[in-house]
């Protein structure tokens, strides 16, 4: 079941779940939506380097993607001055400046999340997120983005900007804690 935003500020308030960094806990003005919460651009953005080696898919079995994007990209930190202009056609990784926390507890409901690309966006050819929106219950941590233009113009990409949406959802039952290589990351390639 979906959280409306009224649910969502209801979960913040009694400690179900921690979205950190909003800027206003209002359900009825942004960053809420009617079923959503806006979170916004981080300021830090990977950029693959040219002629990297291949990637080992097998690798993240072992928690060697954050260390493959480690050696194989450079960081950019982006500010309202000096945005990141993404050219058409290239991919980048970012985080979302808000952290969040869905803890596991048994005598409390669980809760899991999706990120979603936002509409406007998307009509210019940003997308975000793709192929891995599942934001798991027992996750803490930034959201890395995996951020592409499709579009046939370079977008700008500014720090703070809205760039994704969280979608909330409550968990029947309660899961069984399981590993996760990304838990507790803060950068945008994993834990490092």
């Amino acid at each position: 079941m979906i959280l409306s935003n009224t649910e969502i500020v209801k979960g913040l308030a009694n400690g179900l779940f921690k979205i950190n960094g909003l800027p206003s806990l209002d359900p009825s003005s942004p960053p809420f939506n009617t079923s959503a919460v806006d979170l916004r651009l981080g300021s830090e953005i990977i950029i693959p380097t040219h002629g990297q080696t291949q990637i080992d898919l097998s690798a993240s079995a072992r928690g060697g993607i954050a260390a493959h994007w480690a050696n194989n990209s450079r960081r950019v930190t982006i500010s309202e001055d000096q945005p990141y202009s993404l050219r058409a056609n290239t991919f980048v990784l970012s985080n979302t400046l808000e952290s969040v926390d869905f803890p596991i507890n048994a005598s409390t409901p669980c809760f899991a999340a999706r990120v979603e690309g936002k509409s406007s966006l998307a009509r210019c050819g940003l997308l975000v997120h793709f192929t891995a929106p599942t934001i798991h219950a027992g996750f803490a941590g930034s959201i890395t983005l995996e951020i592409i233009n499709l579009g046939p113009s370079p977008i700008l990409l500014f720090p703070r900007m809205p760039i994704c949406q969280l979608i909330i959802e409550q968990v029947h039952g309660t899961p069984t804690a399981a590993p996760n290589q990304f838990h507790g990351q803060t950068h945008p390639a994993g834990v490092l």
